[in-house]
């Protein structure tokens, strides 16, 4: 009984951190939900709204006949929610967003169409996320994950300290780029006075107001250093269409003569260094533990 209800309160941990972003935006529906109900509670508090193990406990001791734990099925329910969540919390949460943008660009702006194939563009991304999160993986396993797992600490603390590894480093990336107009943009939406951003601190701004800021931070950033990216490579398709307009070849595309300029040149350069290199230096990382 004891092995059954530490594997649950694992399973529970990983299900409050996969659900924590996500179920607290969805959070907000609930609650506008619940005040429909004449004998439901009327609100939900921020505290509620920024800590999602909460509702997975009350919903794991609601079930009959199964006190402190819950049922093979919720439990089953809860593991599949959580694997299905894991790819959105990777790709919207981490540095995914902006290394994948920029390499689909890169690839358009040499116009190779379908080279590197996608497959190969998403595992490179994949595996640059899992060298840039590494750190913040290893502060949420030291600080959250080991403590759960020996019983030093419950669901909520240990939620409550694996999100503080992953908001600083969404914070460090904001402030690196200076994108903080998107974060005051999102806090206005939600009805937050930002009038003096100076007084502002991080811990005044929740997930459901951080993760949105983040992810336009990061497709400004992408845009941009696909925009830098772009122009040694359309520099080099006005010479050739100048070129063969000047020469009277109206009916050979130009796309078809800049192509091999294009490859010689990214490998003369060593593009892809130089494109990974910057991709990598670009973010503010924390030093390994």
């Amino acid at each position: 009984m004891h092995t059954a209800r530490s594997t649950i309160r694992r399973y529970l941990c990983l299900a409050g951190l996969a659900l924590g972003i996500v179920m607290a935006g969805a959070s907000t529906v609930f609650a506008q939900a619940v005040e429909t109900d004449p004998n439901g509670p009327q609100s939900m508090s921020p505290a509620e709204i920024d800590n999602p193990i909460g509702m997975v406990q009350d919903a794991a001791n609601a079930v009959p006949g199964f006190e402190g734990g819950v049922s093979s099925t919720l439990n089953i329910l809860i593991l599949l929610t959580v694997l299905t969540l894991a790819p959105s919390i990777v790709i919207l949460c981490t540095s995914f967003v902006r290394i994948v943008v920029v390499l689909a660009l890169l690839r358009q702006a040499m116009g190779t169409q379908t080279l590197p194939p996608s497959q190969v563009i998403i595992g490179l991304a994949l595996f640059m996320t899992f060298l840039i999160m590494a750190p913040t993986a290893q502060r949420i396993h030291r600080e959250a994950i080991v403590p759960l797992s020996e019983e030093r600490i419950d669901q909520m603390t240990a939620w409550s300290r694996a999100k503080g590894p992953l908001r600083d480093f969404m914070f460090d990336q904001i402030e690196r780029t200076g994108n903080w107009g998107d974060v005051y943009m999102v806090m206005n939406y939600r009805g937050i006075d930002t009038s003096d951003p100076g007084s502002m601190k991080r811990a005044d701004v929740d997930m459901l107001t951080l993760v949105p800021a983040y992810i336009m931070s990061e497709l400004k950033t992408a845009f941009l250093m696909g925009f830098r990216i772009y122009l040694p490579f359309l520099i080099i398709d006005m010479v050739v269409s100048s070129l063969l307009i000047s020469m009277g070849m109206l009916m050979l595309p130009p796309v078809l003569i800049s192509l091999p300029f294009k490859l010689l040149l990214f490998v003369l350069v060593d593009g892809w260094q130089l494109v990974v290199g910057n991709l990598l230096n670009s973010f503010a990382i924390a030093p390994f533990p």
